[in-house]
């Protein structure tokens, strides 16, 4: 007796939706955080104000990543919907139009065109809304908007991320606080760069030096910043 086995794969893609929002998250509370604790200590600022600024820089960034990502996916999961209704509209008016536009679809993909409508036929009669989000819309499980998650996420990453230039500011001698930041700061920007690019299935060198070569511009234009407000001051 012939044993079929049921092949199951696993693919990087499936991940894209909460690793974005937690490299978005991460990064930009590093980066935003590190540089302005930089440009606050690069301005003369005694140790305390610079660890109240990258706090208030951490609760702030932690609030505006989280309004922003579920206002931004919101956005998109309204327009999903959108579509969706519109589709299931026209599949109740005109589902011989629907039908031919999805044998149609599959025909662009190469299918032959008999097949392609015995195919279109089968998908509808499984699931015809569902075929016709994913293969003419591009809507899947996958890919659906999900607006609290990627709130939640790009909040706690960017919090995590932030923590650690505060943490370098609050153990560095006052006197070096803008050296070890920095350091710290892009040594976590390359680990950041490396890891979501592995964990993504991407190269790992042009990721890593990428978000490095970013954080180190940021924080330069912010101690320069803070150098020149520290000198007129």
């Amino acid at each position: 007796m012939t044993r079929l086995k049921i092949h199951t794969e696993s693919h990087v893609i499936e991940r894209i939706g909460w690793l974005r929002a937690a490299v978005l998250g991460a990064n930009d509370g590093i980066v935003s955080t590190a540089s302005l604790v930089v440009g606050v200590a690069a301005a003369s600022a005694g140790q305390m104000a610079v660890l109240t600024a990258g706090l208030a820089g951490l609760v702030a960034g932690a609030m505006s990543m989280a309004a922003g990502e579920y206002v931004s996916v919101s956005s998109q999961s309204d327009t999903e919907r959108a579509d969706l209704a519109r589709e299931r509209r026209e599949l109740d008016t005109q589902p011989q139009e629907e039908l031919e536009e999805l044998a149609g679809i599959y025909v662009g993909r190469g299918v032959e065109p008999a097949l392609a409508r015995a195919v279109a036929q089968q998908m509808m009669s499984h699931d015809a809304l569902g075929a016709h989000a994913r293969d003419e819309l591009g809507i899947s499980d996958i890919s659906t908007a999900r607006p609290l998650q990627a709130a939640l996420t790009s909040a706690a990453t960017f919090s995590a991320g932030a923590l650690l230039p505060l943490l370098a500011a609050f153990f560095a001698p006052e006197a070096v606080t803008v050296p070890v930041v920095i350091t710290v700061s892009l040594l976590t920007l390359a680990a950041l760069g490396a890891i979501s690019a592995q964990a993504g299935g991407a190269g790992v060198l042009r990721p890593t030096l990428r978000v490095a070569f970013w954080g180190a511009a940021a924080m330069a234009a912010t101690a320069l910043a803070g150098l020149m407000f520290g000198a007129v001051a």
